[in-house]
């Protein structure tokens, strides 16, 4: 079972990202988690993860106040939980772009 947590850094401005909802789904595209970063930007989504393939959703557009009128609305990261006891997943983000890697 894994620990999974998310940083979003809002590269524009410079500042964490505060108030990002995020949702987790898993294998199985079912709702698992629905949480928002806290003032450093940081959320913790899971502390007992199985292994499979997962979504993580970041409602960027909502956090930029340009909800479906702006050119990314949501971010979404699908990626592959396996033996590892720890994942990290970092997003970058600005109005236009955003960055994502496994953090540590």
């Amino acid at each position: 079972m894994a620990h999974l947590s998310t940083h979003v850094l809002d590269t524009a401005a410079g500042r964490p990202a505060q108030g990002v909802q995020v949702r987790l789904y898993g294998g199985s595209r079912a709702l698992q988690v629905t949480t928002s970063t806290d003032g450093d930007g940081r959320a913790l989504l899971a502390e007992n993860l199985a292994p499979g393939v997962y979504d993580m959703i970041f409602a960027i557009g909502a956090y930029y106040g340009t909800g479906t009128n702006g050119f990314l609305n949501e971010v979404v990261v699908r990626f592959t939980v396996g033996s590892e006891s720890k994942y990290h997943v970092p997003l970058l983000i600005s109005p236009y772009s955003y960055t994502t890697y496994r953090g540590s």
